[in-house]
């Protein structure tokens, strides 16, 4: 294991550890549960997944979003064994590969997959191009790659308003909840879409919970011929 890998590794391990993604899902604050379900909501519809596709996640995660599509050929790959372990319980009963690596450094054949899905990852891996390039040689000619960020300055305001409140003086390090201080890169979605128009043809863009209020910026995409 590279020093690259074994550092991505620990970093993702302390998240899952210090961030239950279960708890993230069911226990945070009621609006980023509704802007979390929001966003789960418009990747499902993005995907369309049909009985059979092959659907890969970079960055499962505890498989949440994979387990949006029980009919499909699902494949989670993470770097991180403890994320797996929650996406292995998650995912019961499901068709489901698990692959624990870095995706770029897997080797997997190319155009395999009609769907692939990076949602809330690309913000904390210090060189993401490499990604960005694996993720349009995966993606079948004919299929989608569906990217989502976090809408970082919007969302540091937010947060810089409300932990000044009174509320915010009794949630105290609720309002922190999700670890946004694992992220290396911040981009608002005018911003990512510049990154991913150098790799991919950006189809649809919606953003969670509203396309007005664009806490996560969701895009679907094709690859470049």
């Amino acid at each position: 294991m590279s020093q690259s890998q074994s550092s991505a590794e620990e970093m993702n391990d302390r998240l899952a550890v210090e961030h239950p993604i279960n708890d993230y899902y069911s226990k945070s604050l009621w609006p980023i549960r509704k802007i979390e379900e929001g966003r789960l909501r418009i990747i499902r519809d993005m995907v369309s997944a049909s009985p059979g596709d092959k659907v890969l996640e970079v960055g499962s995660g505890g498989g949440h979003v994979l387990r949006m599509f029980k009919q499909a050929k699902l494949t989670a790959v993470d770097v991180s064994g403890k994320f797996l372990e929650t996406a292995r319980e998650n995912l019961q009963g499901y068709d489901c590969e698990f692959i624990k690596g870095e995706i770029d450094k897997l080797g997997l054949p190319a155009a395999s997959f009609d769907r692939i899905i990076c949602t809330e990852v690309l913000e904390h891996i210090p060189d993401f191009e490499p990604i960005m390039r694996e993720i349009a040689r995966l993606v079948k000619p004919t299929g989608r790659a569906i990217i989502t960020v976090p809408n970082d300055p919007l969302i540091n305001a937010g947060k810089s308003v409300f932990r000044n409140s009174p509320v915010g003086w009794v949630l105290g390090d609720r309002v922190n909840w999700g670890g946004d201080e694992f992220h290396l890169h911040q981009w608002r979605p005018s911003e990512f879409r510049g990154v991913l128009s150098r790799y991919f043809v950006v189809e649809e863009q919606q953003s969670s919970p509203f396309n007005w209020l664009p806490i996560r910026a969701c895009f679907a995409c094709r690859p470049r011929a």
